[in-house]
Order: C-alpha cells, then sequence, then structure tokens
C-alpha cells in the first residue's frame, strides 16, 4: 500500500457497527437482522427455563419433603389432587389416580394394578420431559446454522464488495476495508447468536437429563412401595 492510500485510510472518519450495517447490502441486512431476532428469542428461551428448572427443582424438593415425612398417602393425594401439579408430585397424582380407580373395579383389573401403575408413571415421566425440553431444539438450531448463515451473508457481502471494486477500478484500502468488514459483522453476529444458545442448550441438556433421572428413581421407589401394598391386598384375597 502506497503512502497516499496509507494517509487516506488513517484519514476517513470512525465506521460504527451502526453505519455499518447501513450500509450493507440489503441480502446481508437481512442475515443480521435475522440472526439478531434469533438471538433475542435464544436469550428469552434461556431466561424462561433458567426460571422454570429453578421452580421445578424447588417443587422436587417441597413435595419429596412431604412424601417422605411420614404422612400418609392418601392424605397427601387429596391435598394434591385438586390443584395443578408438576414434576414428581404429577407423578405421584396419576399413579394414586389408577390407584384408586382400581378398587372401584372388578377383582380381575385389581390384578393388573402394578403393570397399569408402571405404565402410568413411564407416560408421566415422558410428559414432563416433553415440557422440560420444548423449545431446546431451537437452541440448538441457532447454535449450529448461526454461524453458517452469518457466513452466507459475510460471502454475499464480499461478492458485492469484490463487484464496487471491479466497478471503481479502484484497489485501495479505503475502497477495500469498509466493504470486508460490513460483510465481516454478518458472522461476528452470527457467533453471537450461535455461542450462547450452544452453552445453553448443554447447560440445559444437562439439566433435563438430571431431573429424569429424579423422577424415574422416584417412579421405582413409589411403584416398589404400591406393590408391596399390591401384595398385601392379593394376600388378603386369598386368605379370604
Amino acid at each position: 500500500m502506497n503512502p497516499a492510500d496509507a494517509a487516506q485510510a488513517l484519514a476517513a472518519p470512525e465506521t460504527t457497527l451502526l453505519d455499518m450495517f447501513w450500509s450493507a447490502h440489503i441480502v446481508v441486512k437481512f442475515v443480521m437482522v435475522g440472526l439478531l431476532l434469533a438471538s433475542f428469542w435464544c436469550w428469552a428461551i434461556i431466561v424462561n427455563k433458567t426460571l422454570l428448572f429453578a421452580r421445578f427443582r424447588r417443587s422436587i424438593d417441597r413435595f419429596e419433603q412431604q412424601f417422605w415425612s411420614g404422612e400418609s398417602l392418601e392424605e397427601l393425594y387429596g391435598q394434591l389432587s385438586n390443584q395443578e401439579n408438576a414434576g414428581i408430585a404429577s407423578l405421584f397424582v396419576s399413579a394414586m389416580r389408577e390407584w384408586k380407580r382400581s378398587f372401584q373395579s372388578a377383582a380381575a383389573s385389581f390384578m393388573g394394578l402394578h403393570a397399569r401403575i408402571e405404565k402410568v408413571l413411564d407416560v408421566s415421566i415422558a410428559r414432563e420431559v416433553e415440557r422440560l425440553e420444548s423449545n431446546l431444539l431451537f437452541l440448538a438450531t441457532v447454535a449450529s446454522a448461526g454461524p453458517f448463515v452469518g457466513l452466507f451473508g459475510t460471502v454475499w457481502g464480499i461478492m458485492t464488495s469484490f463487484r464496487s471494486i471491479a466497478a471503481s477500478k479502484n484497489t485501495s484500502l479505503a475502497v477495500v476495508a469498509p466493504g470486508i468488514a460490513e460483510a465481516l459483522l454478518a458472522t461476528a453476529i452470527g457467533l453471537f447468536a450461535a455461542i450462547p444458545a450452544l452453552i445453553a442448550y448443554n447447560k440445559l441438556q444437562g439439566d433435563v437429563a438430571k431431573a429424569q433421572a429424579r423422577m424415574e428413581s422416584f417412579a421405582d421407589e413409589f411403584s416398589s412401595i404400591l406393590s408391596r401394598q399390591i401384595d398385601q391386598h392379593l394376600a388378603k384375597d386369598r386368605a379370604a
């Protein structure tokens, strides 16, 4: 680069990010706006899921404290059956509802009660996991596609810059640098959207796995408790 071009580049006024955005090609603008909207929605999901998991953990701790306090299952079911439940409490209510229905039906249906309760617990766990995992796919999509979408904007911007350079027949730094900078801004925004989405997705998926493990552990313990009671009822029926 000759001294005249260097002096011209140094004398040029500083370009802000907003100036770079407004001077970018329309396609690059759409890419930037789309990535910014995706980043905003990712942060909304991250905040919402963080609060959801915090409430979920507190509800599990509160229910487990109640469940293992020695209170009878009937009393606990009576407290929870008329309110909206989530997590382990939802599993408990679903299983107890099936348990109580079996006492109101014929003895033949009571024989398969343990299998039905296990099925109810499995379905309830799947429903809770689905609720916890909702919208996480969007985070994974932004994390994987964001850099490539930003790269598309960069490639398009560089192509536009090269066409402008060819039209002006001027390869000085003052002509080349602004177009390249505008193009690279799209990649930067893509990374800005993708990196938090990837970190949050991995963290939230780990939280889902921990919550699922806790629910499955409770389901196994509760199923064992009900199984013992079923065996006692069957023994009484045989003795009678």
